[in-house]
């Protein structure tokens, strides 16, 4: 499902004009990327949880040209389901 089609979805379902519904798709995703920019987890109760996960320095290897390099330690977003999100989805699979 894309993003356009998210957008369609909610404005069938309310009624709103797909201008204002695409408009706060947008807000919603600007504020969980501002969040986890500054560090800070976004929780939404019984969807999930967009949260921050660590990874430690490493090493890894360039095939072409056979040499390590050290990947140095970073962040990358994640996100993590809720219980309810996740018997969701198995139980329509």
């Amino acid at each position: 499902m894309t993003k356009a089609e998210i957008v369609a979805n909610i404005a069938n379902k309310t009624g709103i004009e797909k201008v204002a519904v695409q408009a706060t798709v947008e807000a919603f995703m600007d504020a969980v990327k501002n969040s986890l920019a500054k560090g800070k987890n976004v929780y939404l109760r019984g969807f999930g949880s967009f949260i921050i996960k660590q990874r430690a320095e490493k090493t890894g290897r360039n095939i072409s040209k056979n040499t390590t390099i050290i990947i140095p330690a970073h962040n990358i977003p994640s996100f993590k389901p809720a219980k309810t999100f996740v018997s969701e989805v198995k139980k329509n699979v």
